[in-house]
């Protein structure tokens, strides 16, 4: 009965880990008819989450979408929502609203339903008057150290419902994702990045989505958003939403030779002499310019430029062309780019960054980039001004490049590959929420290996230890998951994959209290470890976690007896060139001392079960030279090379930590605390150092792995040992 109860609480614990975003909205009534059935579907899921994004492509209605939703919150509340757009995405807005009958107008201050205003002036928003906020482009929210993102997620903090809209949600890293899911309050960045990304050590604000957390983590992003790239995408029907052909026409100039003491040109410009190249090449690039627009004179023409040097020249050889700089006035640029989207005008100058987000070109079926840069997004979401449904003309992309820039065409071309692959998996993913699924945990076969003098098992350590015999492990030595610093797998039963040492601790405890069961009165376990580096890209701050600390109170709490501890000497030179510790560094004893530290050693923790000792352990064939190493408080001579082969047991795009503990460490704890034919076990078997160490000196072993790659390598490394080593036969148990 008292092992159902604990596992009933195991399994409630399970649970917690579990991410799905929970419903804090509402179910609507009648939507606007004017809705396409698609859209209705987004405003009615969006309005029950209360905290969504809708990552839909250009074209797809999202402005129509946050207007319903913004009213519908009205009508709920009788608190006045905001929606928050790029500068000339207002105008449009609230020419959209009377469109749908929706009243929309520039932020007030008032208990007008929707209110509109542009990012830039934020900063004299009251937002505690509003029930509702609606990001329109909410990609300016991507960059983790963005001023507007801090703003955001800041002023709305405590914003009841909450809308987040964009059709280029992490067009540079999936990582960017976190700073959505941060301003809905489903999960902070950093608690993101711990449970499904790695960092590998080096730059700390570089982090990789794990390769077998990728289902999870767009499962994870499916129960608070929906992404589409076309109606089908979600189920509804394609009519009059299909797209015209898109033509890409690139026109790359040839440079002429430099005097750079070279027979060619550099082909590979960087982002630091990228501004200088767009001077050199300003003419040739310009004049192209200048002939395409004019072989079409009664087609309209979006050219988008770099340099204001640009528009200047540009508009030597296009007299009826309309430049908006960002040192225009704001009605000035309104006044323009609306004028542009009426036809007031032909042709228009201006850059991505003033225009290429919210306004809706149709009108316009020819564009010019006359650069082109390393922003794929830029590229993208310029494109779609023009290319998007409601488009009736193929759309032509003149694309402008120099010999000069095959770097940047290839590192667009790479994004561009990134963000398609991305967009899929998140679609799929995504949209299989739709359904009501839920996170779960992973399925997986168990399985085992076994022989007269091992056995292997697959699963999870602490479902596993519940068929253990009372006092059956003569040791137990392992090396646990360093809280949440490593993810090893996606499943939830994988202690590594916790938001948080604390989560991680909870989880641990069910198995440390097993232990206490299971092993033999007056036997020892042995508990290799180490204090954790606090990293600042995650927590803020750099520091270390006591977590050596934390487990021997965790043992001592289960009813172990704190034994002794060894600390193994580890070179900080080493250490120092694996992570680039900013502590380690000796550049920083001149910058700032303070923050140097010593290297982090490995602790071997030993606790002992108390009772009678049956069978004591006796060590008639260690010498007294010897003795006196193994006793020493630091075992200076552990060679960290002395490990299994690991190789075999890494997955593609997995975690980088495959650190087995080392084979001297585990023969000494063998050595001194177990005797021959004891079972020695392993709740973290990984690929088998303490299994095939212990056959090597003739004890039997036991040993629990959850990773499927990790337990074949092990069952080979048990077969070479045993094969090695063959001994008589002894039964387990």
């Amino acid at each position: 009965m008292e092992q159902n109860s604990t596992m009933l609480e195991y399994e409630q614990v399970l649970q917690k880990k579990r991410t799905s975003h929970k419903l804090s909205g509402f179910e609507a009534g009648a939507l606007n008819p004017k809705l396409f059935k698609f859209q209705e579907f987004i405003v009615r899921r969006a309005l029950s989450a209360g905290k969504y994004a809708v990552f839909a492509d250009c074209g797809l209605g999202k402005t129509a979408i946050q207007l319903e939703w913004a009213f519908r919150v009205f009508e709920k509340e009788n608190k006045p929502v905001i929606i928050l757009a790029p500068l000339a995405v207002v105008e449009q807005t609230i020419e959209q609203g009377e469109f749908f009958g929706i009243p929309c107008k520039n932020y007030d201050g008032s208990n007008f339903p929707v209110q509109i205003i542009n990012y830039d002036q934020l900063e004299n928003v009251d937002t505690d008057i509003f029930s509702g906020v609606a990001l329109d482009e909410a990609s300016i929210i991507k960059h983790h150290e963005g001023v507007y993102r801090n703003l955001i997620i800041d002023k709305f903090k405590n914003t009841p419902y909450k809308l987040a809209c964009t059709a280029t949600p992490s067009p540079n890293d999936p990582m960017e994702i976190g700073n959505y899911a941060e301003f809905l309050d489903v999960m902070g960045r950093n608690q993101m990045l711990a449970m499904y990304f790695v960092h590998d050590g080096g730059e700390t604000s570089k982090w990789r989505l794990k390769g077998h957390a990728t289902k999870s983590f767009y499962q994870f992003v499916g129960s608070w958003a929906i992404m589409l790239s076309k109606p089908e995408d979600i189920g509804f029907h394609m009519d009059g939403y299909d797209l015209p052909p898109l033509n890409l026409i690139d026109r790359q100039i040839v440079t002429q030779q430099r005097d750079n003491g070279q027979l060619f040109n550099d082909t590979a410009i960087s982002a630091t002499t990228f501004n200088q190249e767009l001077r050199l090449t300003k003419i040739e690039r310009m004049e192209q310019v200048a002939e395409i627009v004019n072989s079409k004179p009664d087609e309209s023409f979006l050219i988008w430029i770099k340099q204001n040097e640009e528009g200047e020249y540009l508009r030597s050889l296009l007299p009826d062309a309309i430049e908006v700089k960002g040192s225009d006035s704001n009605d000035y640029k309104k006044k323009m780019l609306l004028g542009f989207a009426k036809g007031d005008f032909r042709v228009l100058l201006t850059k991505t960054k003033i225009a290429s987000f919210g306004l809706n070109y149709q009108s316009c079926h020819n564009q010019i980039f006359a650069s082109l840069d390393f922003s794929f997004e830029a590229l993208y979401q310029g494109i779609r001004r023009s290319y998007r449904f409601g488009q009736e003309h193929p759309v032509n992309i003149y694309l402008i490049t120099t010999d000069t820039m095959t770097n940047v065409i290839e590192s667009i071309n790479r994004k561009q590959k990134q963000f398609e692959i991305m967009q899929h998996e998140m679609a799929e993913a995504v949209n299989a929420h739709l359904n009501n699924s839920t996170l779960s945990s992973v399925e997986y076969d168990t399985e085992s290996e076994k022989t007269e003098w091992y056995d292997i098992r697959r699963g999870d350590c602490v479902r596993l230890i519940q068929g253990l015999p009372d006092e059956s492990i003569g040791l137990s030595v392992f090396s646990p998951p360093f809280a949440e610093l490593y993810t090893y797998s996606s499943h939830l039963e994988d202690m590594g994959n916790s938001k948080d040492y604390k989560e991680f601790m909870e989880q641990f405890g069910f198995l440390v209290r097993e232990l206490y069961r299971v092993l033999k009165s007056g036997r020892n376990v042995a508990v290799h470890c180490m204090d954790l580096p606090i990293q600042k890209g995650k927590e803020g701050f750099i520091g270390l976690r006591d977590f050596s600390g934390m487990l021997l109170r965790l043992f001592e709490d289960s009813g172990f007896i704190y034994h002794s501890r060894v600390t193994i000497w580890k070179d900080p030179v080493v250490e120092m060139q694996r992570t680039k510790a900013l502590g380690l560094l000796h550049k920083q004893i001149k910058k700032d001392s303070t923050m140097s530290r010593v290297g982090i050693p490995d602790y071997v923790l030993i606790f002992r079960k108390d009772g009678e000792r049956n069978d004591p352990v006796t060590n008639t064939d260690l010498p007294v030279d010897l003795w006196q190493k193994y006793a020493s408080p630091v075992w200076m001579d552990i060679d960290y090379g002395d490990t299994l082969n690991v190789r075999e047991a890494r997955d593609e795009k997995d975690e980088r930590h495959i650190a087995p503990l080392q084979l001297q460490t585990i023969e000494r704890a063998l050595h001194l605390w177990s005797n021959e034919d004891d079972l020695a076990f392993s709740p973290f078997a990984g690929i088998g150092s303490e299994l095939f160490q212990a056959l090597k000196m003739k004890r039997r072993a036991l040993g629990f792995e959850l990773k499927k790659s990790y337990f074949d390598v092990n069952v080979k490394n048990c077969k070479a040992a045993q094969t090695e080593h063959a001994q008589s036969k002894l039964q387990l148990y």
